[in-house]
């Protein structure tokens, strides 16, 4: 079928303000560090920093100033690895080979390293050499800023240790931080609570020499980027073989990897006595209150959200053993967990949607038909959510190799310039910084999707979504223009899967600069947003906390919207 575009223009007598005449500046930093990765060589950090201190970004606001912007340097350190504070080289590319032609590694003998809220895959050479794996042009877009603003904020907090005399002649409190190199003692709060006890080793490693770091490109080819996805399907495709539903009617759904595995197996609610006691003898005040108010009837949350949030720390908990056993009690309820061993570091799910049992459903979901789901031949294939521009070459890969692909569902957490944290937005409107193409949506999901599962936040439907490139590519000019365009919704994966939906739909590549009509396509198509942030909090919300108890209930709210769906699609669900 074809799909309905229009190429935008403007008369020659009108010059409206656009985010191309808002951005100069973030456009020149991205031209900056891409040409200058095209070197076979080593790019130095500070290079970048005057085109980086000079587009304001909404992340970093005091990037230019003297004072010290901890928030900044906090959302860095936790998407960087603990090893970069004495890291001295980093080298990107897209797999192991590239390394190692390089003379670099080899990785299988560095050490396997993790940042606290990015999922790329590290090695650490144990020295001053850190190399990582990139899955799309998306990652070079969020890191390099990422390691400027670290670069720019160490420098900063060294400058001030130098100057006051290090160490301090009292204990390193937050306040007495805040006293003497500046900031606010509740971000050195949080910084101390990121490092935990090395934060007093650290101070002093920073206060000890001045950071200058240099960055390495290896390949970062369109060619690289394709290749390695394919070798991302290539096991999930193999399970869909195992189960010969590989020419099956496919369901996708982005997501995460825990909600969809918990509305549908019941393993949560089969270990509820258990659950009960760990939070009865743990430490979390917050789960032993929320009990208390669920026994005393003084709590609007789901009993079963509740029993989910806890099962996902009590697996934690109980090391490896408890994790197979979880595994193995995944399988047999119909759920497939795949791991993923390249770039892309998206795990997977098959969920054959005959093996599941009514009477393990989430009993949220509705009266299920046994008989109707047990005659469905369509598959289920969940994956946790790419990071932006990753999201178009995954989804183009499983359009490639799904001979009947029904539906496609993206569930992902987003900064919001109108709502609170915790509310669900349901956009009609995708504008693609990547493509400058926006697109009208027949979003199959609406407010009454949700509002029945919905109790700590607000749902909202009819929004307008913009994908960005990065977090840190973005001011405040920026996005006061979107928000005056009504443009509310800020993320990173919405755009790149709608230019993939395009080429589902359409015989042509998908367009750039147009606007597109998807009131008529040949899958089910709809995505949902939960609020993590806002563009100015930094590392201050949702996104430094990690998912909360009462953030989950926007989380599951949109799952049972998902799956409801799929089951009234294969008719197992009035």
């Amino acid at each position: 079928m074809a799909v309905a575009r229009l190429t935008r223009t403007a008369p020659p007598s009108r010059q409206p303000e656009t985010p191309s005449n808002l951005s100069d500046e973030i456009e020149l930093y991205q031209r900056t560090y891409s040409t200058l990765l095209r070197s076979s060589g080593e790019t130095r950090i500070r290079v970048l920093e005057p085109s980086h201190m000079a587009i304001g970004s909404s992340l970093h606001p005091l990037a230019a100033s003297d004072e010290l912007d901890l928030g900044a340097f906090l959302y860095a350190v936790r998407r960087l690895p603990d090893a970069v504070v004495r890291t001295s080289i980093v080298v990107m590319g897209q797999d192991a080979a590239l390394f190692a032609r390089a003379g670099v590694g080899p990785l299988e003998h560095w050490q396997a390293v993790e940042a606290p809220a990015r999922r790329r895959r590290w090695y650490d050479s144990g020295e001053d050499v850190l190399a990582v794996l990139l899955a799309s042009e998306s990652d070079v877009d969020d890191l390099i800023p990422t390691l400027v603003a670290f670069q720019i904020e160490w420098n900063k907090i060294h400058g001030r240790t130098l100057a006051v005399g290090w160490p301090l002649d009292e204990p390193l409190t937050p306040e007495a931080m805040a006293a003497a190199l500046g900031g606010a003692p509740d971000d050195w709060t949080r910084l101390e609570q990121a490092w935990g006890e090395a934060f007093e080793e650290r101070m002093a490693f920073i206060a000890e020499r001045a950071k200058s770091m240099r960055v390495r490109m290896l390949g970062g080819t369109q060619v690289g980027y394709q290749r390695m996805t394919r070798r991302w399907w290539a096991p999930v495709r193999g399970a869909l073989v195992r189960h010969e539903l590989h020419d099956a009617p496919l369901y996708f759904a982005s997501s995460n990897t825990h909600s969809l595995a918990n509305l549908v197996t019941g393993l949560a609610r089969e270990r509820e006595d258990e659950l009960v006691a760990f939070v009865e003898q743990g430490d979390d005040e917050v789960l032993r209150e929320e009990l208390a108010r669920f026994r005393e009837g003084r709590t609007e949350g789901s009993w079963e959200n509740f029993l989910y949030f806890v099962a996902r720390a009590y697996f934690d908990a109980g090391g490896p053993e408890l994790k197979r056993r979880r595994g193995e009690a995944e399988r047999a309820a119909g759920v497939e967990h795949l791991s993923s061993r390249t770039a892309l570091r998206v795990a997977a799910q098959v969920i054959p949607l005959a093996r599941l049992d009514p009477a393990r459903l989430d009993p949220r979901l509705g009266a299920v038909d046994g008989e109707r789901l047990a005659r469905s031949e369509a598959v289920l294939v969940n994956t946790d959510y790419p990071l932006g521009v990753a999201a178009y070459n995954l989804l183009r890969e499983v359009a490639i190799d799904s001979a009947d692909l029904r539906g496609v569902y993206v569930l992902g957490k987003a900064a919001t310039l109108n709502a609170d944290v915790g509310d669900v937005m349901i956009s009609s409107v995708i504008h693609d910084e990547h493509s400058a193409t926006t697109y009208w949506l027949d979003n199959a999901f609406t407010v009454d999707d949700i509002a029945p599962d919905l109790m700590f936040g607000t749902g909202l439907d009819n929004q307008r979504a913009v994908t960005v490139k990065s977090t840190f590519l973005q001011n405040r000019a920026y996005l006061d223009f979107y928000y005056r365009e009504a443009f509310t919704v800020v993320e990173m994966e919405a755009g790149p899967y709608c230019n993939a939906v395009y080429e589902i739909a359409d015989a042509e590549r998908y367009p750039v600069g147009e606007a597109v009509n998807f009131s008529k396509l040949p899958i089910d198509f709809g995505i949902i947003h939960y609020a993590s942030d806002t563009p100015y909090t930094q590392a201050r919300t949702l996104g430094a906390r990690g998912l909360s108890y009462y953030g989950m209930d926007s989380t599951y709210a949109s799952s049972l919207a998902i799956l409801r769906r799929i089951l009234r699609l294969e008719g197992a669900l009035s």
